[in-house]
């Protein structure tokens, strides 16, 4: 992975977006001379028998005023935002080479995989589908009503190893009025890379796919 380069792309969004904030504050003064010119033009144009009240122009002013204050607010957030990104880039550098936990493909290298399992309350039963990178399921398997993790040794009903490849795994719950939930397991991979797409982080696991950094609920050292 290219930190430098990663880095440096990080700090060219941040250069710009302090940009656009400059562009935009120049342009709320603008608006505000401009407000403020018509504002004078619709006191000069008002009917004296039917004047404006003074308490309408205070509503105009304060609306403006609001709105102009939003503009503010909301580039402040931007900048924070993008500041946190390229500090999250900066901590995530130490992320690349452990695993990380998330409802993600694995890669089976010929090695059993750890999976944790997620049962909802009420399961009676609870089955671990695996299925190939073509998305055929090739092992279902029964899992113990816990959500302590288990492992996937990868074998087929002859003993005989899985190809080596991507997998992915899902639980199947049920309960006393049949199927509760399918939903995806969670697995340990190694991350290979870490970026920022769209002030989103961005992972790269081994088997080549990709996460976004919310999705990791754990954090460890390589077992091998």
């Amino acid at each position: 992975m290219d930190v430098t380069q990663t880095g440096s792309n990080v700090s060219y969004a941040s250069s710009a977006q302090g940009s656009g904030a400059t562009q935009q504050g120049t342009m709320i003064s603008s608006d505000f001379e401009t407000f403020l010119k018509m504002l004078t033009v619709q006191m000069e144009n008002q009917d004296p028998l039917n004047p404006i009240e003074s308490s309408d122009y205070a509503v105009q002013l304060a609306t403006f005023s609001g709105v102009e204050q939003q503009v503010r607010t909301n580039d402040l957030l931007s900048a924070v935002q993008n500041q946190l990104s390229v500090m999250s880039m900066s901590d995530l550098v130490g992320w690349v080479g452990m695993e990380a936990r998330a409802a993600a493909p694995a890669r089976f290298a010929l090695e059993p995989i750890e999976v944790t399992p997620n049962l909802p309350s009420g399961t009676t039963e609870a089955f671990m589908v695996v299925r190939n990178s073509a998305g055929q399921q090739i092992d279902r398997v029964l899992l113990p009503l816990s959500n302590e993790p288990v492992d996937w040794a990868g074998l087929d009903e002859t003993g005989q190893l899985f190809p080596e490849g991507n997998y992915t795994f899902h639980q199947q719950a049920y309960g006393a009025t049949g199927l509760l939930s399918e939903e995806p397991m969670a697995v340990y991979s190694e991350i290979v890379e870490a970026r920022v797409e769209n002030g989103e982080t961005i992972l790269v696991l081994n088997g080549g796919g990709e996460i976004s950094a919310g999705a990791v609920d754990a954090l460890r050292v390589p077992q091998n």
